[in-house]
């Protein structure tokens, strides 16, 4: 049973631990150190804890799979500290099934599933916290399995049937309880309402970040009081091209607080639309690209005699310790890589245009010294 311990429940998000095999010591170094430093009551995974499309995988996929999520759930099963779970949009690129993963993740003592939605979607879920008496659920994490990608590359809605499913959940939640729970939403993707709390703005302005797909040649923003709490933003929020009404569900009743996602390696920010946070976290893993020694993890602090305004932070491997990374190559590379293959072909669209024109002057310049 999850449930307050002396008025409060620490949340510690782990986001984008994607580890191929063998796993970064530093990746668990800073699930260590954050563990210790804030002793969460619960862990929440919010997908791609595994790199499934690395060649690692290419052999032997289950035993190194079960390898690597091994390593990274020891940490909390060593502290006793329960942790839940959903799907990213890499963790089954392979050939490991989402099955034989939860299976994986079921085993351990920590591990807390709720019912899943239905058998082919078992990483959508809800799970109750009750309070310090334990007598009564108060709040409730909904985690949705925010699925992968559609055939022209676009990442993919929640599905009507997961929103669907929500709604009832929700439902079957009040006649139980005798209220709608205050809840938060945990999954790998952003929905498109993101873009609505940033500020559109011209290229060049500081903290412009570039967007892609339907938004391509679009620069966008944080406000600056996002940006005073601590809040940072280096790559645009890669939503779904279609909007399946998510959003509009989860505002309906005033139940959920926030809804808090990964995926965007190298954001973290809480913005707000409609009364509804909407948060990232960093990625926590050494072995994909990432801000160095930014990467971190995101902590949510609920207090029983006011539970819906939590407290939420930040605590990153430069926090946690003077960190020196053990792999320094590796470390630079994926410090400076671009955030996705968009951004990279934008990248090299520029490069060739530079080159071309650095071209086209040096043999203006052959002919004018002729």
């Amino acid at each position: 049973m999850l449930h307050f311990n002396n008025g409060t429940f620490k949340i510690m998000q782990i986001a984008d631990i994607q580890e191929d095999y063998p796993v970064n010591p530093d990746t668990i170094k800073l699930i260590e150190l954050a563990l210790d430093k804030e002793k969460p009551d619960l862990v929440v995974l919010t997908g791609d804890q595994v790199q499934a499309y690395h060649s690692c995988y290419k052999t032997d996929a289950e035993n190194k799979v079960r390898a690597v999520i091994n390593a990274f759930i020891t940490p909390m099963e060593e502290r006793n500290i329960p942790f839940c779970m959903t799907f990213g949009n890499h963790d089954d690129d392979g050939s490991v099934t989402k099955d034989t993963q939860i299976k994986i993740y079921s085993s351990y003592s920590g591990c807390r599933f709720g019912i899943p939605r239905c058998d082919e979607d078992k990483g959508t879920y809800s799970l109750q916290i009750f309070d310090s008496a334990k007598e009564k659920e108060i709040f409730n994490l909904y985690l949705i399995d925010s699925n992968k990608k559609e055939p022209d590359g676009a990442y993919s809605p929640v599905k009507k049937e997961q929103i669907e499913w929500f709604r009832k959940e929700r439902e079957r939640l009040k006649k139980k309880t005798g209220a709608y729970l205050p809840s938060f939403v945990f999954q790998h993707i952003p929905v498109p309402e993101y873009y609505d709390t940033l500020i559109k703005c011209p290229k060049k302005e500081k903290g412009s970040v570039e967007a892609f797909k339907s938004r391509n040649n679009t620069f966008w923003k944080l406000d600056s009081k996002t940006i005073a709490e601590g809040g940072f933003m280096y790559e645009s929020p890669a939503v779904p091209e279609i909007n399946n009404g998510e959003f509009d569900a989860l505002k309906e009743k005033g139940d959920v607080l926030g809804i808090f996602v990964g995926h965007d390696h190298i954001n973290s920010f809480i913005t707000r639309k409609d009364g509804i946070d909407l948060g990232y976290s960093q990625g926590a893993g050494f072995s994909t690209y990432g801000a160095g020694d930014k990467r971190g993890v995101r902590v949510y602090i609920l207090d029983e005699k006011d539970i819906r305004n939590y407290k939420s932070y930040t605590v990153t491997m430069g926090e946690l310790c003077d960190y020196k990374p053990s792999k320094p190559v590796k470390e630079f590379v994926f410090s400076h890589m671009p955030s996705s293959v968009d951004e990279a072909l934008s990248k090299a669209r520029k490069l060739g245009v530079v080159i071309g024109i650095t071209a086209a002057a040096c043999i203006f310049g052959k002919k004018l010294l002729k």
